[in-house]
């Protein structure tokens, strides 16, 4: 298992190596994992993340007068080049020219800079790497122009560049999980309305990378996102007032004789919203979540969504007899990335190695495998202005 590093030196030393200059600005942001609630947040539903440790620094400063905005990550090769282009390049640096551009739109003008990033949140895990570099480009440049964003402000502002500039139709959750979370609270966030109110959230996370990637571009993502509106659109036929799939009822759905696969995707959505809600029930005056919530998302997602894998439902699988682990589940969308199993911190670090050993032979694949709690969201480490 992997312990995370605070990288605030480590991206300014990667800032003065490339550009032989000090960085103005240094902000952070942490991906997520999403405790319950899959596929409901761009249907209108609820959701439930928390904040993770794994985190992405981003180092800016002014470049100088004329000169073009240049961008390195330590996890990239390829430097960063845009100008006033507005136009994508399908790089890794359209999540910080997209943000800019979000900025702009708002009436803060962004000058010309240059980034450093650095990130030890998986890319391709479901960890919501993308959304914790908008999240913390979006507050390091707001910071560095002397414009402070507020959190919801900057994760509009990051869910803006997703959507409309890099193209990913992603719900809000992502943005909003990694700007707005707690130190060991749980972020309960209605996607219809940017709604959220924070809860308790005492129990420890095992998370586990399966070493499967996965790419929203690249997945049946967009193709569920299809098949949920036009469910939607069939419902309306009886209730044109229905606003959101994920406000259907059971009843709704069970008597609509919705064609499959519509009909399952429907009842998932459905489904997985009353659980979510469920859960934060029991989270306001445990602080914990029942295991069998878990359970019953993962075998739903399997089933009725068609979005796992063999290697995470062998991981729900196999916690499942572990004494002391109360539940599992696929996190982040699934079709490969990670998955997450909720308990006590003791059993999930003694059952973590061997889960590891077992998944490497099985598999012939190297998975990763984290511990943590509920982590405070985006933050400005340092700023020299």
């Amino acid at each position: 298992m992997q312990e995370r590093p605070d990288n605030s030196k480590a991206v300014a030393r990667l800032f003065r190596e490339r550009f032989a200059a000090e960085p103005a600005v240094i902000a952070s942001a942490p991906g997520r994992v999403n405790l319950i609630g899959e596929h409901t947040d761009y249907n209108g539903g609820e959701v439930l993340p928390i904040a993770i440790a794994a985190r992405t620094w981003v180092a800016v400063r002014k470049a100088q007068a004329g000169a073009h905005s240049l961008a390195v990550s330590s996890n990239a090769e390829e430097v960063g080049d845009w100008s006033s282009d507005k136009r994508r390049s399908g790089k890794w640096w359209d999540y910080l020219h997209g943000v800019a551009n979000g900025l702009s739109a708002r009436g803060m003008e962004v000058p010309p800079v240059i980034v450093a990033v650095m990130s030890d949140v998986p890319s391709g895990a479901g960890l919501s790497s993308s959304a914790a570099l908008e999240v913390a480009t979006a507050v390091a440049l707001s910071s560095l122009i002397g414009a402070p964003l507020s959190s919801e402000d900057a994760a509009a502002v990051a869910h803006s560049a997703e959507t409309e500039f890099v193209g990913v139709a992603c719900g809000i959750m992502d943005q909003f999980a990694s700007a707005l979370g707690r130190s060991g609270e749980a972020l309960h966030l209605w996607c219809d309305s940017a709604r959220f109110e924070h809860v308790p959230m005492a129990e420890t996370v095992l998370i586990f990378d399966t070493a499967v990637p996965r790419s929203l571009r690249g997945s049946a993502f967009n193709e569920r996102r299809r098949e949920c509106e036009r469910a939607l659109e069939l419902l309306r036929r009886d209730d044109p007032s229905l606003a959101h799939l994920a406000h259907a009822t059971r009843e709704q759905v069970a008597v609509s004789k919705l064609p499959e696969p519509l009909h399952s995707r429907a009842t998932h959505v459905v489904e997985e919203t009353r659980r979510v809600e469920a859960a934060v029930e029991v989270l306001r005056s445990t602080g914990t979540i029942p295991g069998a919530l878990l359970y019953e998302s993962h075998e739903s997602l399997r089933s009725l969504y068609e979005c796992s894998s063999a290697e995470l439902d062998w991981f729900v699988d196999r916690v499942a007899s572990v004494p002391g682990i109360s539940g599992a589940r696929l996190t982040g969308a699934g079709w490969g990335g990670c998955a997450v199993a909720l308990g006590d911190e003791s059993a999930l670090r003694g059952a973590a190695a061997s889960i590891v050993a077992d998944y490497e032979s099985r598999f012939r694949l190297t998975p990763r495998a984290w511990i943590t709690r509920a982590e405070r969201g985006v933050r400005v480490e340092q700023h020299w202005m």
